[in-house]
């Protein structure tokens, strides 16, 4: 159960979206693809030279790229709105409000490059502040897979849900966590490695980092639970009420701002229902500066060694 995993080989999310978009869209002809400008960074070529008439490039022009696809989806289609995930939610939020959450509509909105990958273009860039404006709207969940096989597993799950969804993808190379055979399920999350101590909450780029830092624990005689949240929005309440009851403290790491994130979500439901200890490590409330993803995450104390430091400090507090 708690082997080490293989961290040497490291995959490209955006791979496995338009992978599975592409098989998707084979199989059915509702499924289109709506764009700013992005068929580059969203990697969606093949998509568009496979179906040339099912990608809608709006040029760079967010609001009305999802007003585009609310009304394609009022049509019977099944878009997925794909751009730059600080572009996508901070530009176009009041449209995601009133045509996506407002009208459940069945929009399906694809962030890519989120948190801190865009890092070396600095801080208009990074999108660190996506989970807590997109958490905070109804009829929206929020969901960021860990690694290409959660990647084409959400979107699968996309393609089959009625109604509109907050999909956040990353461009920074990560290992695999799960099997091949992996499904996911909407509000659910993954435990990865039991433990007893403590307890490690990451989504998306963070959870290989969790999972690295609880086999440093693990070295030092620290029983480390590692949690996959993938889904913020709906959260799963039950998951973080057992952790909380069965390791007596919770560490959360997120690739966004501290305010209202991964980290935020959780300590809502332990203030609520199970009150331990709890560290949360994210981007404290700044502005990110310039710099690799990688670079910026260790920088915010998010290395492995760093979470693990985190862990052995929070440990203190239980008493």
């Amino acid at each position: 159960m708690n082997a080490p995993f293989e961290t040497s080989k490291l995959h490209d999310c955006r791979d496995a979206f338009v992978a599975t978009l592409e098989r998707l869209g084979t199989a059915n002809e509702d499924i289109v693809a709506v764009c700013n400008d992005s068929v580059g960074s969203s990697k969606l070529a093949g998509f568009r030279d496979k179906f040339p008439e099912r990608l809608i490039n709006v040029g760079i022009a967010e609001q009305n790229m999802v007003g585009v696809g609310a009304g394609l989806a009022n049509g019977g289609k099944i878009p997925f709105v794909c751009a730059a995930s600080p572009f996508l939610t901070g530009r176009a939020l009041e449209q995601i409000k009133a045509d996506v959450a407002y009208s459940e509509t069945n929009v399906k909105l694809v962030g890519i490059s989120s948190g801190l990958a865009y890092g070396e273009l600095g801080a208009t860039h990074h999108s660190i502040e996506d989970f807590a404006w997109i958490r905070a709207l109804p009829n929206v969940p929020v969901i960021a897979p860990a690694d290409r096989v959660e990647t084409a597993a959400v979107i699968e799950w996309a393609a089959n849900f009625e109604g509109g969804c907050f999909l956040r993808l990353s461009r920074v190379g990560v290992p695999d966590l799960f099997l091949e055979d992996h499904n996911f399920d909407l509000g659910r999350a993954n435990v990865l490695r039991q433990g007893s101590d403590l307890t490690l909450i990451a989504n998306g780029t963070l959870t290989h980092r969790a999972m690295s830092a609880a086999e440093i624990l693990d070295a030092k005689g620290v029983s480390a639970r590692v949690l996959n949240m993938a889904t913020v929005r709906p959260i799963d309440t039950t998951a973080i009420t057992t952790a909380a009851k069965e390791t007596g403290a919770i560490l959360t790491c997120e690739e966004h701002t501290l305010f209202g994130g991964l980290g935020s979500a959780v300590a809502e439901v332990v203030v609520d229902a199970c009150p331990v200890p709890m560290k949360r490590l994210g981007v404290p409330g700044v502005f990110a500066p310039t710099g690799s993803a990688n670079f910026l995450l260790d920088e915010f104390g998010m290395s492995p060694d760093a979470i693990a430091d985190s862990a052995t400090a929070l440990l203190k507090r239980k008493g």
